[in-house]
């Protein structure tokens, strides 16, 4: 565990994140295989579904990543503080809710899957591939939050390492199983589903034996739990407006792709394969932010705001930097980037408008990711809620509604950083404003 209070800002952050972002690019190696896999192997219609799928099964986990991210924030400041017995009430607490969270949205998920893809207009003919991807996924979703959930505890201590090497061990066995299960005996979307459950439930179940031995903050034996009503309501406060904004974002991305998928086969699997590189673009700007946000948290905990501007400014120095960098990236590569995953001409040519036209703006996701760490590591989650309805529901939906109507599918594309512009501005003002100092977290839990 990592004391983020003391020491150099931005070498304490990149030493932080670093872990974190090695760790998630294993973890987006789940998705590029599956998309390697299923873009050369079984064709673009099954990419399709396996693209159409994200999105509903993001809706229904929404509410527990609110949950854990609030619990990491609050796990953050107590450790910061010194107040380990608090920190073991909140890791008990968030896994009792994780576990029960999995069995019912899972069940929900199971039992409504044709419906759901009904909902986002998906074609016909591409329904009964995505109900088979889904049906395993959501099966395995107590699992799956499980193994979440552990790392998101492990950073908010300043534990970034173990998490990355349990996610190692999930990738590489994710990596085998889907080439083996699909390539090998044949069984299509369902198989790369089957892959990524057993791979992360059997990371999950090592992740639980190791910390049960070498933790005392976590301990997954029934007896010792300490389950805290007085820290649910204190995790559901804080937790909830990152729930709803990540609810609201993935009801977001389930009417972006209503709108895509009524350009047809193409433009999904586009979509999809775009969507993968972006996500793997964008993702250490989304680590350092993450870094940061534990920083704030610990340094507000110990009363060392003086240290909270000065990371700022390195995440920020840093994220830009790298946004440009993949600009670069995919500008010049764009082609090959997309003929990775597909041969189809048809798939590559939309894909390409695509990342260069999203990609172009990366630098504009840095400053809104970094002032929305900020809010959330002084506990101000709303803001960041707030900034997403604004962002996708105010910007970034009526502008790819209008344009696609004036440039086709790239008036889809364009809204991407439509969003982010209005998002960051949005960001930058409620910063100067300085109202988020008044939000703190420790102190009496009956609050």
């Amino acid at each position: 565990m990592q004391n983020l209070t003391e020491g150099k800002e931005t070498r304490k952050i990149v030493y932080f994140a670093t872990p974190m972002l090695l760790g998630n690019i294993f973890q987006q190696l789940y998705n590029v295989v599956d998309s390697f896999i299923v873009g050369n192997y079984l064709g673009k219609e099954a990419l399709s579904a396996v693209g159409a799928a994200f999105p509903v099964m993001f809706t229904l986990i929404s509410v527990i990543i609110g949950f854990a991210s609030g619990t990491t924030v609050i796990i953050a400041q107590y450790f910061g503080a010194g107040e380990l017995t608090r920190v073991k009430e909140a890791v008990d607490t968030l896994f009792v809710v994780l576990l029960f969270g999995g069995i019912i949205l899972g069940g929900i998920g199971v039992l409504f899957t044709d419906e759901i893809l009904m909902l986002i207009d998906l074609p016909s003919h591409v329904i009964p591939r995505a109900t088979d991807y889904l049906t395993v996924i959501f099966s395995g979703f107590v699992l799956t939050f499980g193994f979440n959930g552990t790392s998101a505890v492990l950073r908010g201590m300043g534990d970034s390492k173990t998490p990355l090497y349990f996610l190692i061990i999930s990738t590489l066995v994710n990596i085998f199983l889907d080439y083996f299960l699909v390539v090998f005996l044949d069984m299509g979307v369902k198989g790369v589903a089957i892959a990524t459950v057993l791979s992360q439930a059997g990371a999950f179940i090592i992740a639980m034996i190791y910390l049960s031995r070498n933790h005392r903050i976590v301990d997954f034996r029934a007896r010792n739990f300490r389950f805290s009503k007085a820290m649910l309501r204190k995790n559901v406060k804080i937790g909830t407006p990152t729930g709803a904004q990540h609810l609201f974002l993935s009801l977001g991305m389930v009417t972006l792709f209503r709108i895509v998928n009524s350009f047809g086969t193409n433009v999904i699997a586009a979509y999809t394969v775009g969507g993968r590189l972006n996500s793997f673009a964008m993702m250490p700007i989304m680590n350092f932010s993450t870094a940061l946000s534990t920083f704030v948290g610990q340094n507000i905990g110990a009363g060392k705001m003086h240290r909270v501007y000065r990371g700022l400014r390195s995440t920020l120095f840093l994220t830009i930097g790298i946004g440009l960098f993949f600009t670069l990236i995919a500008s010049v590569f764009a082609h090959p980037l997309m003929e990775v995953f597909t041969k189809d001409e048809g798939v590559i040519r939309v894909g390409v408008d695509y990342l260069r036209i999203v990609c172009s703006f990366y630098f504009i996701y840095a400053f809104l990711s970094c002032f929305n760490a900020i809010f959330r590591g002084a506990g101000d989650t709303m803001i960041p809620m707030f900034t997403t309805l604004f962002s996708l529901w105010l910007i970034r939906i009526p502008v790819a509604y209008i344009l696609s109507d004036y440039l086709g599918f790239n008036g889809i594309w364009w809204s991407v950083p439509f969003g982010w512009i209005a998002g960051a501005v949005f960001a930058i003002i409620y910063y100067l404003s300085k109202r988020w100092k008044r939000k703190i977290i420790i102190g009496d839990l009956s609050q």
